[in-house]
This record gives C-alpha cells, structure tokens and sequence, in this order.
C-alpha cells in the first residue's frame, strides 16, 4: 500500500509562485505513473502534470499550464514536485497527487489507484 501526502500549498499573489510536494510512503518503483491534478470549486477534477518514472522521464502537462508547471522528481526518493510559476488566478483549485503501479497516459484521471489528501492554492489578483 502506497499512501501520498502533498505539501506546499497556501495563498500567494498572481504571478508569484509555489512548489507542491508529493511525499510517498511504502515501496515504489520505476514503473510508476505520477500525476498531478486540481479541482476548482464546482468543477471536475482536472489533469495538470505528469511523469512516467521510467527510462527518460517523459512529462506532460495541460495546456493551460504548459510553460508555466514543472514536474519533476530529482529532490528526494520517493517525491514528486510540481514548481508553479507566473500564477494566475484561475489557478486557484486544490491540487491532488495521484500515482499508479503501471504506465499510461498520466492524463487519465481513472488510471490512478493512489491519491493524497490534497492541498489547497489560492491565487488572489
């Protein structure tokens, strides 16, 4: 059983920026896919970024937060972070990490069998 905790959340002004954690525990392995993902109040669960830990670490993000988002997964074993950069206010949501014993197309949000608590962002203008 693999249990995620995300950390890095709060209140920051547009265009100022936040790094999110993503702290795993029990056993993981290259074979993982990581994702992060964001729920606005009324809205669905949306895809923002995710990795395939594998051979080259391919990453893929939404377009609404290409060029802005970064995933990455170099600080500490088992952590997976998302640097955000240049926020905006419609970036406002509470962020989820997920990840999945397997490799797939990290956008696909029923892929996942882990999720963390979530943390919430606030963007003010």
């Amino acid at each position: 059983q693999v249990q995620l905790v995300e950390s890095g959340g709060g209140l920051v002004q547009a265009g100022g920026s936040l790094r999110l954690s993503c702290a795993a525990s029990g056993r993981t392995s290259s074979s993982y896919t990581w994702g992060w993902f964001r729920q606005a109040p009324g809205k669905e669960r949306e895809f923002v970024a995710g990795m395939l830990r594998s051979l080259g670490t391919p990453t893929y993000y939404a377009n609404s937060v290409k060029g802005r988002f970064t995933i990455s997964a170099d600080n500490a074993p088992n952590t997976v972070d998302l640097q955000m950069n240049n926020l905006k206010p419609e970036d406002t949501a509470v962020y989820y990490c997920a990840a999945a014993p397997k490799i797939f197309a990290p956008a696909t949000l029923a892929g996942y069998e882990y999720w963390g608590q979530g943390t919430r962002v606030t963007v003010s203008s």
